[in-house]
């Protein structure tokens, strides 16, 4: 994402999670964002504490706000501040506010301990055969070691280290500073985490031509995780949300910050259940129902239908359409 306040508000509205008050209109829908809110702006500290109020809003009305770390938080954490501009750090108040801030003592060191995680399983629905999605910031890779169990496997590396990343002394931030690497006291399971075939960094299913070679991948994946979709973003394509293999992978980065100039877009996906159509009754046709939970019934079928679209500024994309008869146990 990048700190653009502007353009994360214009996307939220897009999407119709926020209305022009910034206040959470999605109702019981689920909000996820896959990171790298900071760096290369300066409005990072203000879109954090926005998911931060759209989080609790959320939550009391049913709805949900995941939030995904990016490599980006991650370098911040671990003292690496290459991309922080001087804006940024103005708006913190100085150098070692910032460093506070970000710090287990801070409050932005304590949301990303408390609220975020390096991956994310998202069910679409509450039952067992509606499908599930993984959302990570860069792209998960078929052989890392600590894929599963999924996704408590990568989360627990990733709050350790983060953890550590963290505690006091914290290290000096680079530059002027030499670089920090990672915080002592680091395991190699951590380091692996953190190199570039780990989430944060890991391009391959975005980066790799061959088709044949993502989907062998995203099949792979998929069983793996026990999931339908694999959705990452940290590779931009400035024009245009990316599908590949039926939908199984999709990259969400368009570069929406005025500090790339890519497309301002949102990935949406619809689900729901509907009841087929009764018999006619007094010649009058009964519609399909959408069900919800409290309506649906054990032992009938359902129609399941799953809607994927990319929203862009002045026009919504189908990406895909999938439909399946299933029976509510």
């Amino acid at each position: 994402m990048s700190p653009d306040i502007q353009s994360a508000r214009k996307v939220l509205q897009m999407a119709k999670i926020i209305d022009k008050s910034l206040t959470w209109i999605a109702g019981t829908d689920v909000l996820v964002q896959t990171g790298d809110i900071v760096d290369r702006g300066t409005y990072a500290l203000d879109i954090y504490q926005m998911m931060h109020k759209l989080r609790s809003q959320a939550s009391a009305v049913g709805g949900e706000v995941v939030s995904i770390l990016g490599n980006h938080e991650v370098m911040n954490a671990i003292g690496d501040w290459r991309y922080v501009t001087n804006d940024d750090i103005h708006h913190f108040g100085s150098t070692e506010k910032r460093q506070h801030d970000l710090s287990i003592d801070g409050w932005l060191g304590q949301e990303w301990l408390t609220n975020y995680s390096s991956t994310a399983l998202v069910p679409l629905g509450p039952f067992p055969f509606s499908p599930r999605l993984s959302f990570t910031h860069g792209s998960l890779r078929p052989s890392f070691p600590y894929l599963t169990p999924y996704p408590a496997a990568i989360n627990t590396l990733g709050h350790s280290l983060l953890l550590k990343a963290l505690t006091p002394p914290l290290a000096k931030p680079y530059p002027p500073n030499p670089y920090p690497g990672l915080p002592t006291g680091h395991s190699q399971e951590e380091a692996e985490l953190y190199m570039e075939g780990g989430p944060y960094w890991w391009r391959g299913l975005a980066e790799t031509k061959d088709e044949t070679t993502v989907c062998d991948w995203a099949k792979d994946l998929k069983e793996k995780l026990g999931v339908k979709r694999i959705i990452g973003g940290h590779t931009p394509n400035f024009e245009r949300i990316v599908d590949r293999c039926n939908a199984s992978i999709i990259i969400i980065d368009t570069g929406i910050s005025s500090a790339y100039g890519g497309v301002l877009s949102a990935l949406e996906i619809i689900y729901t259940l509907t009841a087929p159509p009764l018999p006619p009754q007094n010649h009058h046709h009964q519609e399909p129902l959408v069900a919800s939970t409290n309506d649906l019934r054990p032992g009938y079928k359902y129609m399941e239908r799953e809607e994927i679209h990319a929203i862009y500024e002045k026009r919504k994309k189908v990406v895909r359409i999938e439909e399946r008869e299933v029976v509510l146990q």
